[in-house]
């Protein structure tokens, strides 16, 4: 006798290219096998590969950057519907990603008091996380409210669920589910990083905003005055600021402005190190993707994630200007291009070191295997 799939919904704003959005697609790869799933969205815009076992279902059919004023009766529009979904299809498991369909989650426990399980996942440092002080007063205001309406929650680092205890008053039980990644089709054979490149071929990717800090790396790199080549992957606001220093570094011979790539690791690849100068992460998708290519990496020793991926979370202290041998990469200060010049030459002038740094990445990078963290994400959203 076969037994019924018990009915779960993943909500989002959209599958639109992000890290929340790339980690909702990995497990819908593994959900459709366990559930009758229902991924629903705010808006049509998909980014990412579905599985045609998956029910895709749209709560507007507008486009999410639309302008403020358009916005203001959206919240109520997708509780709305959102709640007349889980009721005419009879969900059991909602699972919501990111702090917008969390409130909406939220509110729809409250809809469905007893008769829904309800699991929100926060995927940002919620202190550094808002785009403006009036975000972060509604956060403050809200997640008390809403999140605490909920069973349970996840998130991505240890910090964000701390951050989320001491500052926003959450007390439901939280729990830490890393991202999960697929095992890349080529790697890195670290022997082949035994030897001195000319030019060091230095990697990174995200978007072109502030909260990246990709003009870091350029000082680093102008600053050293080395036989470098930095290629940056993504595109986004900062486009033509990074371009304009990039020409008053002169620079132009030396750091690549690649804009948005489809196939990343084809890139990834064909480098010799990777780089992070985030200010803030959740958990960060690119490094963790660099590592299981075979990079050996250097991040900044930002909240959060990078502690936890290159140093098992263990305590650091760095001087500044300085870098950090940490035990999967190398770690340096939010902001401190001298600390990563030093820590680019590091590995310029040792290539004996980035081979060593490249084989522990690789290690490191399969405790973060799909299968690994699928059957962790599972357990925690059924018991």
């Amino acid at each position: 006798m076969n037994i019924p799939k018990q009915k779960i919904s993943i909500l989002c704003t959209s599958l639109a290219s992000g890290g929340a959005e790339k980690v909702i697609s990995l497990l819908l790869k593994k959900l459709k096998d366990d559930f009758n799933v229902s991924l629903v969205l705010f808006s049509n815009e998909i980014h990412f590969p579905i599985p045609d076992e998956v029910k895709v279902v749209f709560l507007s059919d507008d486009k999410i950057n639309r302008p403020s004023f358009l916005k203001i009766f959206d919240p109520l529009i997708y509780i709305k519907r959102y709640n007349r979904f889980i009721k005419k299809e009879n969900i059991s498991i909602s699972v919501s990603f990111l702090a917008y369909p969390n409130l909406v989650n939220g509110v729809t426990a409250m809809l469905n008091k007893n008769k829904l399980k309800t699991i929100i996942s926060e995927r940002g440092f919620p202190s550094d996380n808002t785009s403006s002080r009036i975000s972060f007063y509604i956060s403050k205001l809200f997640y008390p409210i809403l999140y605490n309406k909920c069973d349970k929650l996840f998130s991505n680092s240890e910090h964000i669920n701390k951050d989320l205890k001491e500052n926003f008053g959450i007390k439901i039980p939280m729990e830490v589910i890393y991202n999960p990644i697929e095992v890349p089709i080529n790697q890195i054979v670290p022997k082949t990083l035994d030897r001195i490149s000319k030019p060091l071929k230095i990697i990174t990717a995200g978007t072109l905003n502030k909260r990246k800090n990709q003009i870091m790396v350029i000082r680093a790199i102008h600053e050293a005055d080395n036989d470098y080549l930095f290629t940056i992957l993504g595109g986004g606001n900062l486009e033509d600021y990074l371009s304009q220093e990039i020409d008053n570094y002169n620079l132009k011979d030396k750091v690549i402005l690649k804009g948005q790539v489809k196939h990343v690791n084809e890139h990834l690849i064909t480098s010799d190190c990777f780089v992070l100068s985030s200010f803030t992460e959740g958990f960060p998708n690119a490094l963790l993707e660099a590592m299981a290519i075979g990079l050996p990496s250097i991040s900044t020793n930002c909240l959060s994630g990078p502690l936890e991926l290159l140093n098992n979370n263990d305590p650091v202290e760095i001087k500044d200007g300085e870098f950090f041998n940490a035990k999967y990469g190398l770690l340096v200060n939010n902001d401190d291009h001298i600390g990563m010049s030093k820590a680019l030459e590091h590995f310029r002038q040792n290539p004996q070191i980035r081979k060593k740094y490249s084989t522990l990445s690789l290690e490191r990078s399969k405790e973060y295997h799909i299968s690994s963290i699928y059957s962790k994400f599972k357990n925690y959203i059924t018991n």
